[in-house]
């Protein structure tokens, strides 16, 4: 079909290594064409780079015909504007963790960790807004004392696709990533002023909260701009998780999170009580160590990805007791922003390169089996994994995590999945509909577990070495 036969959106993905957007058929979800652009490295970046990949990755027209756009962004980086609605300083993202005292502040100040999971349904680590607002009144107060607004990443690229004609009208925002400020409850769809205030000592602006298909302008050639999500609200909506569905990410960041009717409050603080791109709650674990350690005990090894599978698929599941504890930049779930990795029981036996490679992917993998756990012991039926991301290709990855699971791991064709939800946002708010339109997802092959749970001896060893060294 001829795209002036069809009626088409796009979907923008800016992670944070890059800016993906993808036009899709709004009937079908077909991708029709695509375009990438890479950001700069590091957790500390200016907005405009987001803004010069997005018109990189949307050059030669490729938003030509798209009647509809929307954004998902990665959650929780803090966009600090002056009154003029200028960037302050580069935002601070979601992987900077020099907000880590700042998070302890906060949460002695509030009465604990508890307070802070009954007022927000989080439990504060550094990566969430709200400790780096305080971090920047801690230790930039000049800066602090200009801050009008604060907005996510998100919201800010989508106020610039606004800009760029006369359809910007105010800063907006979506419950989900609302939801992973620190100062917004999901429960009561509110911002919370005194949480603002104590994290700046005033306060400051926020987008409005948008509903999950509610238009948040226009642009001068009549394009349609939806809310935007955070990149795993967008990631569920483009799924179109089911129930019993647990989702798996193994991108920069790991990431474990299913669709729920009701808020999941876990009083134990690692599974997030996030809000959903579709008008529902999104609990969530979050890890700062998921791909990338594989990347790094490939080059520990000399060896590439393609090696690293060959070598961890030559080895005895359990690595002849070898255990990684793969906190490589710290960790975030469990909260241990200074910690690093552990390796444990080593022996002259099992030194080998073989073992090694399967560590590392057991210990990433075990890392994110955890918080399935959270979400099943929470009340949330786990009856299948979705293992999603770049590291869901591996297939020392794919022959390891059933075991592991010990549930049905099925592997959707690779796709830019949050690039696609928010493309399934964008042809909602289209539409005008009560419900999204229902798009296909293809699963590649679905893993059962082994039969003799041969992943349930890794598992222990690797909760005995983490409760050794870090008492967890």
């Amino acid at each position: 079909m001829a795209d002036s036969e069809r009626t088409l959106v796009a979907g923008v993905d800016s992670s944070t290594q890059s800016t993906k957007v993808v036009v899709c058929d709004a009937a079908t979800g077909e991708i029709v064409r695509s375009g990438r652009a890479p950001h700069p490295d590091g957790t500390a970046v200016h907005p405009g780079r987001w803004w010069e990949a997005f018109t990189t990755a949307t050059a030669d027209g490729l938003l030509k015909g798209v009647s509809a756009i929307s954004v998902g962004g990665q959650q929780h980086g803090m966009c600090a504007l002056d009154e003029s609605g200028e960037v302050i300083r580069d935002a601070l993202l979601w992987n900077d963790t020099r907000s880590a005292q700042a998070a302890r502040d906060l949460t002695d100040e509030l009465g604990g960790p508890q307070e802070w999971v009954r007022r927000t349904g989080l439990a504060l680590v550094p990566s969430f807004t709200v400790t780096k607002v305080r971090w920047l009144a801690d230790h930039e107060p000049e800066n602090a004392a200009r801050v009008h607004d604060v907005v996510l990443p998100h919201d800010w690229l989508t106020a610039q696709i606004l800009k760029q004609g006369n359809g910007f009208e105010r800063y907006t925002t979506d419950r989900g990533d609302a939801s992973g400020t620190g100062y917004f409850s999901s429960t009561s769809d509110t911002y919370l002023p005194d949480l603002q205030e104590l994290a700046l000592g005033r306060e400051f602006g926020v987008p409005e909260v948008l509903g999950p298909h509610e238009v948040a302008g226009r642009t001068d050639s009549g394009m349609v701009v939806g809310p935007g999500t955070g990149d795993n609200a967008g990631a569920a909506l483009g799924l179109g998780l089911r129930p019993g569905d647990v989702v798996v990410s193994l991108g920069t960041s790991g990431a474990v999170f299913a669709d729920a009717d009701q808020p999941v409050a876990d009083p134990g603080g690692l599974i997030a009580s996030f809000a959903s791109a579709s008008g529902g709650h999104l609990p969530l674990m979050a890890t700062l160590n998921a791909a990338r350690v594989l990347t790094a005990a490939a080059q520990l090894l000399d060896t590439d990805l393609d090696g690293l599978d060959q070598l961890a698929l030559a080895a005895e599941p359990g690595a002849g007791g070898l255990t990684l504890l793969p906190y490589l930049d710290g960790e975030r779930s469990p909260s241990l922003p200074d910690a690093t990795g552990t390796l444990g029981g080593l022996t002259r036996s099992n030194a080998t390169p073989e073992n090694l490679a399967r560590a590392a992917v057991e210990g990433m993998l075990a890392n994110l089996v955890a918080g399935v756990s959270d979400v099943r012991r929470l009340g949330l039926p786990v009856e299948r994994v979705l293992l999603i991301g770049g590291a869901s290709a591996s297939r020392a990855v794919r022959a390891i995590a059933p075991s592991l699971f010990g549930v049905p791991v099925a592997i959707p064709a690779p796709g830019e999945y949050v690039g696609l939800g928010a493309a399934r946002q964008a042809a909602w708010v289209l539409a005008g509909d009560d419900t999204p339109p229902s798009w296909t997802v293809t699963v590649e092959e679905t893993l059962d577990p082994p039969a003799d749970d041969e992943g349930a001896a890794v598992l222990q060893r690797y909760a005995a070495l983490l409760a050794t060294v870090h008492g967890a």
